[in-house]
């Protein structure tokens, strides 16, 4: 009986031990990508390339983003606008909690977080939109009249937004102004009785800069001088001067069917996927010229670099796979099991 006893306790023992294991913890620095067929969010360990967690975030889920303090991601519930929702995910407890429902802004896609609040783009409703969590609402819109307004740039200090527009073949450049009104046309001059001049307000001054057909994916230079779009009909790449807003250079690239493009952290190299191209390109930042083209898969979609400048994670949505490439040697060295379709990923570092 003691010999029995102890054997079950033992093997009580090792499930317990077995089940610990198996529950793992969200990493400090999460690699978080998002698998639109399964519907799901993996949340990875970027030292192991292991999933430790799969989350459901709800419908065609198509882009990601962590809050500043990591713990709370957020992913775009697109279809083409028949969606109208933002999943929430609770990475330190990895379990979904309530979606938010954006009402009549349909088609969320592109997602930013800024300013402690999520930042997002509404296709079918051609806004662009920011979310408020303390009060759980959305709490500013901004119309683009432009169509497919599809990702989304806030500069840290909130003051610059830039969005591609895809139909429409433009970029918005949309920056924050003051206005300070003076007395209206008519009126004496001098300052109005009791001071009653109107006070100065905010408002936004949209730019909008014609770029190539299907311009989709986009990147701001880390020096925040240079915006480089990626037009996936035309397989080009336009480079804007930001502060001039207008186009300086286009580049024929031969890259039909672009589809994201990222600057690496110094700078000094720019990836750009094809859904259409079984490589990435790389381009010189400085030169304008092609560097390398890096066999990755059948097509690939999102790009995410890794802060540190050490790697590059390729979504390669045909294949099912993340690709993980070094950025020092330019190789492929691992991949990732995403789930069905990969694309949206973030970076979630807890705080």
């Amino acid at each position: 009986m003691h010999t029995k006893a102890a054997i079950s306790a033992a093997l009580l023992l090792f499930c317990f031990s077995a089940g610990e294991s198996l529950a793992q913890s969200t990493p400090k620095g999460a690699l978080l990508i998002l698998a639109k067929r399964d519907q799901t969010l993996a949340i990875v360990d970027p030292a192991t390339l292991k999933v430790v967690k799969r989350v459901p975030v709800g419908n065609d889920p198509h882009e990601v983003i962590a809050s500043s303090d990591g713990k709370t991601a957020y992913a775009s519930n697109y279809g083409g606008g028949a969606y109208n929702s933002l999943a929430v995910v609770d990475l330190i407890g990895q379990k979904a909690l309530p979606a938010i429902d954006l009402g009549p802004l349909g088609g969320p896609h592109g997602l930013t977080f800024v300013g402690d609040k999520p930042w997002f783009t509404a296709e079918a409703a051609k806004v662009i939109g920011r979310y408020d969590p303390a009060t759980n609402k959305v709490d500013w819109v901004l119309g683009t009249g432009q169509n497919r307004t599809h990702m989304i740039y806030v500069s840290s200090d909130q003051q610059r937004i830039i969005t591609t527009n895809v139909s429409s073949a433009t970029v918005s450049i949309i920056d924050k102004i003051t206005i300070n009104p003076g007395p209206p046309p008519g009126a004496p001059q001098g300052p109005p009785p009791g001071g009653a001049m109107g006070r100065p307000r905010t408002d936004w001054d949209e730019t909008v800069v014609p770029v190539g057909k299907g311009g989709e994916g986009f990147d701001v230079s880390p020096n925040e001088k240079e915006l480089w779009v990626a037009n996936a009909q035309d397989g080009t790449v336009s480079i804007i001067d930001i502060d001039a807003k207008k186009v300086t250079k286009t580049l024929s690239a031969n890259l039909v069917g672009a589809n994201r493009l990222k600057f690496t952290p110094d700078g000094k190299l720019v990836f750009i996927s094809s859904l259409r191209s079984p490589d990435v390109t790389v381009l010189d930042a400085t030169t304008r010229k092609e560097v390398k083209r890096i066999p990755v898969g059948h097509g690939a979609a999102g790009i995410l670099m890794q802060p540190d400048g050490a790697r590059v994670f390729v979504a390669c949505s045909p294949d099912d796979y993340v690709t993980v490439i070094d950025l020092k040697s330019m190789q492929v060295t691992g991949h990732i099991d995403a789930g069905h379709e990969p694309d949206g990923m973030a970076w979630a570092v807890q705080r």
